[in-house]
């Protein structure tokens, strides 16, 4: 009992008030934060930041012979076995192949990129199976464009049935040198254009804050293939294709500052 009554002569003081009021303001926060959660509160911040660019293109291209030939020769059999089929059409390919490797294409450069068989039906017949066809397509690469009509050439007279997909590359490091020759040019192309610009409207130009560059799929002229025609001489009979000149064309965008 003496010591309830001096906790509450202790109250009665000032300090004594201070300590009951803090303890008080606690329990209500402690109440509060447990049943209905923290005091929500948020800061916003706005920045703003004025840029003003000047952007210009400027397109670049080169040029260049392809140094590779990639074609492809195919075998199309039609029998009325599997086995018939199988055995003619692999004869054929493996001549066409023999062939080939005589005329210098070396062997890592002859690949076999399709091997189908199929039966053929005759539908009057109520889907009876009339016989069997077969494809082998091998793929060519040829680096001595030279030996380009040789290799259609020897490919049909021994039997090739199905030549396309002729395409022209460029090696890649030979690639990468005109891509960057087209940018150096793309690059000054715009220099100059945004000097010119800026003069005639009054602009000053500050230092380039950012390029951007685009370089499209690399695009080659297509090749000339004449076909043989009727009452012609062996000699005129001869494939004839020329490559042509690849193009490479980069275009950049320069951003300026302007003062």
């Amino acid at each position: 009992m003496k010591e309830l009554k001096k906790l509450q002569k202790f109250f009665k003081t000032d300090y004594g008030k201070l300590i009951g009021f803090t303890l008080i303001v606690l329990a209500i926060l402690s109440l509060y934060f447990r049943f209905i959660g923290p005091i929500p509160f948020s800061v916003n911040q706005t920045t703003t930041e004025k840029k003003t660019t000047f952007d210009v293109n400027g397109e670049g291209k080169a040029t260049a012979v392809p140094d590779t030939a990639e074609i492809n020769v195919g075998i199309r059999i039609n029998k009325t076995t599997v086995e018939a089929a199988q055995k003619e059409a692999n004869e054929k390919i493996n001549k066409v192949t023999d062939e080939l490797k005589k005329l210098g294409i070396e062997e890592k450069y002859i690949k076999t990129v399709n091997y189908s068989l199929y039966p053929e039906y005759d539908y009057r017949a109520g889907q009876k199976i009339v016989g069997y066809n077969i494809n082998i397509t091998l793929r060519i690469k040829v680096k001595d464009f030279d030996k380009i009509n040789q290799v259609i050439d020897t490919a049909t007279s021994l039997g090739a049935n199905q030549i396309g997909n002729l395409s022209f590359t460029i090696d890649d490091e030979k690639l990468e040198e005109l891509k960057m020759e087209a940018r150096k040019e793309a690059i000054e192309k715009a220099k100059k254009k945004a000097k010119e610009i800026a003069n005639a409207a009054g602009l000053r130009l500050g230092r380039i804050v950012n390029i951007s560059e685009n370089i499209p799929s690399d695009t080659y002229s297509s090749p000339l293939l004449r076909e043989v025609g009727i009452g012609e001489t062996a000699e005129e009979q001869k494939t004839e294709i020329q490559p042509g000149e690849s193009e490479i064309t980069a275009s950049v965008v320069l951003s300026y500052e302007t003062l």
